[in-house]
């Protein structure tokens, strides 16, 4: 029987650091305009303490999201040891294109994967490349499209990249400008006829009717702004009550048609989008097995590297896959979850064997 198997992983981390320190300065505002009454110093403080992040990384601003992107496929093409000119499909996941410093639009044209592939100079037609617009969900959601095209018997090998540069997308009046950040993760996806590896099943949900809206572009906090230039919006309170209540059951039902059991489980790479958010969707999910938790079953990255959409969990999985994450491995033959949620509001998970 046809499956599939990621055989290669790669990353791009920016180097340039923004500590929370960095925000001491800003001029943080209410939606309405107002200002706030608590100082940075107790924002910024709060803000660590819900979402774990203490920095994050930013693009160079020679870079664009294509580019953070060609590095992390390189590298995932090296570990894979694969022919580019193999590849079946190139599936990028994004959310707003090619965003140059100070521009108010995103570039999608060609796509971005159509320039990744132009990056690794990739002559052959028969190699299709194409973006996916599904919320930070998208590189996920890459990995289940080339796993349904190799069992479907059209493609052999596939690169799917997520990448983002958010700190172009955002309102520097808004506080939760601190969360998004800048980054790259790549793998290759295989055909394999191994029995009992590689992905075992899957996932996935959009929710459409009030949740659609949770995130939005919208206008700047600041009123004396441009009204036209629009900036990552959304209802946190709303995506936090959302997702401790519907991931843990989409991560039930992928592992439940995966015929596994939870003790089967032994890592849960999840989006990294805020640390109190998915320590109770972990807790939720295991509750639903009235399970304990095990120790250091979630890796988290979040804290140095914040919020890096589409970017967060094949950057995590690389990290631990090569040995970068102190305590944290995965060893072969070990059962692992991949989840994320975002923009949709859509939801995730594949069940996966190594």
């Amino acid at each position: 029987m046809i499956s599939s198997k990621i055989t290669g992983t790669g990353t791009f981390i920016p180097s340039l650091k923004k500590a929370n320190n960095d925000f001491l300065d800003f001029d943080f505002l209410n939606n309405d305009g107002s200002k706030f009454e608590a100082t940075n110093t107790v924002i910024i403080e709060k803000f660590k303490g819900i979402t774990g992040i203490e920095e994050r990384r930013y693009a160079k601003q020679t870079y664009n999201t294509s580019d953070l992107a060609f590095f992390a496929a390189e590298k995932a093409i090296a570990d894979a040891k694969v022919n580019p000119e193999e590849l079946d499909y190139i599936i990028f996941a994004h959310n707003f294109g090619d965003v140059k410093p100070g521009a108010i639009q995103g570039d999608t044209l060609p796509s971005l994967a159509t320039r990744v592939k132009a990056k690794l100079q990739i002559a052959n037609p028969n190699c299709v490349a194409y973006d996916v617009l599904f919320g930070c969900p998208g590189w996920i959601e890459g990995v289940i499209q080339a796993q349904a095209f190799i069992k479907a018997g059209i493609a052999k090998k596939c690169l799917v990249i997520g990448a983002e540069t958010l700190s172009r997308v955002v309102d520097k009046h808004d506080r939760d400008s601190m969360i998004y950040s800048d980054g790259a993760g790549a793998c290759i996806v295989e055909e394999t006829t191994e029995k009992d590896s590689g992905i075992l099943s899957h996932a996935s949900q959009t929710f459409a009717k009030e949740e659609a809206n949770y995130l939005f572009f919208g206008g700047s906090y600041n009123p004396q702004n441009d009204r036209d230039v629009r900036y990552i919006k959304m209802h946190g309170r709303k995506i936090y009550e959302f997702a401790i209540t519907h991931v843990p059951k989409a991560m039930k039902l992928a592992l439940d048609k995966s015929g596994l059991q939870i003790d089967d489980v032994k890592k849960v790479f999840i989006h990294q989008a805020n640390e109190k958010m998915d320590e109770a969707i972990i807790k939720r999910f295991y509750r639903l097995f009235k399970t304990p938790i095990p120790e250091g079953v979630m890796p988290m990255s979040i804290h140095k590297l914040g919020n890096s959409s589409v970017a967060t969990v094949p950057t995590l999985l690389d990290l631990v896959l090569k040995g970068q994450i102190e305590n944290q491995e995965v060893k072969k033959g070990d059962v692992v979850i991949l989840a994320s949620v975002g923009a949709g509001m859509n939801i995730n998970a594949i069940v996966y064997k190594f």
